[in-house]
């Protein structure tokens, strides 16, 4: 990696430590997490209620959904009955559509949206737009490569806040964008670089596979 992405990833891991806190779960709640995360990547959709039941009792899926919501780890629906996404991917409405062999699910981010497929295999097709002009952005990828970009120049800028609502996806992930090219990225900073990082696509499929792959791969502790 860069030191930019060096950087960024031990920045995000200050202000968003998913990897972390999916660590601290008991080990029944970590694997619902990871089955989650799967749901999302094969069938475009979380697991329900009932599928969740099937995992966590005698818990519960209500008690367990509330456990992951509190770490922001899911992202819940309005009546906080049912998870509707879970970084990097959500049912929710975003400006970062994902195809994936003829199945769509949502990024939460254009961080996230380059973030997918190296977690999971496959090819994507991500279509988003450059927050500042508006410009139609489409990217194809298979997994850490990137296969197709339009418009060519296009880049990944990050404006660093911390979460300020229950989920980031509400608030830091709606500043992760896309932007046409690097000109149109020094108008989206304004010179403030100390709260801003501009990373090219290369870079922040770097930063998006150091930061979510943990959450497949790292090893779910024992419970003792």
């Amino acid at each position: 990696m860069t030191s930019a992405v060096d950087a960024a990833l031990n920045r995000l891991n200050l202000q968003l430590p998913l990897a972390a806190r999916q660590r601290s779960l008991p080990p029944e709640l970590a694997a619902l997490h990871r089955a989650i995360l799967r749901s999302l990547y094969e069938r475009g959709r979380p697991l329900t209620c009932d599928e969740i039941a099937g995992m966590v009792a005698p818990a519960g899926a209500d008690a367990a959904l509330l456990r992951l919501a509190a770490d922001d780890l899911v992202v819940l629906s309005e009546d906080r009955r049912n998870a509707v996404g879970a970084y990097p991917m959500t049912t929710e409405p975003t400006p970062h559509r994902l195809t994936l062999a003829g199945r769509a699910v949502n990024a939460m981010c254009a961080l996230d949206a380059l973030s997918v497929t190296p977690m999971f295999g496959g090819e994507v097709e991500i279509r988003s737009t450059c927050r500042v002009t508006g410009q139609a952005v489409r990217i194809r990828q298979r997994e850490e490569d990137i296969l197709e970009a339009e418009p060519a120049g296009v880049v990944v800028g990050i404006r660093w806040q911390m979460p300020h609502t229950c989920h980031a996806a509400h608030s830091m992930c709606m500043e992760m964008v896309f932007l046409a090219s690097r000109q149109t990225a020094l108008s989206w900073h304004g010179d403030d670089l100390a709260n801003h990082s501009v990373l090219t696509l290369a870079e922040a499929v770097g930063l998006g596979a150091s930061f979510f792959k943990p959450l497949l791969f790292q090893e779910i502790p024992v419970a003792g």
